[in-house]
């Protein structure tokens, strides 16, 4: 197993969680309730974690994590299909319906 991914909101925390178990990717959240202990650990290791299961998706996981992160950072893109203009909040182009690659 391997940290992929951490956050001091739980939200944030089991979205991604969620988005990589759409993608096939095994993983869990650690930390979930370790907000309790806040006061006797420093703030941020009580943060929620994400732990990749398998070590074989480590490297698509981080790569998802940081697509999805440029996406929450407004960058728009090009689709490769048809070549029309995206909003960065968009996963499937709105003109042809394919679905974000990675690379886009």
């Amino acid at each position: 197993m391997k940290l992929v991914y951490t956050h001091p909101h739980h939200f944030a925390v089991t979205n991604v969680r969620n988005r990589l178990m759409q993608r096939g990717i095994d993983c869990e959240v650690r930390n979930e309730f370790a907000a309790g202990a806040l006061g006797e650990l420093a703030p941020i290791d009580v943060w929620p974690e994400l732990w990749v299961i398998d070590e074989r998706d480590v490297e698509l996981a981080q790569r998802l994590i940081e697509a999805d992160q440029s996406q929450a950072e407004g960058r728009d893109w090009y689709c490769g299909q048809c070549g029309e203009l995206n909003a960065a909040s968009f996963d499937h182009c709105w003109a042809c319906e394919r679905e974000r690659r990675l690379e886009e």
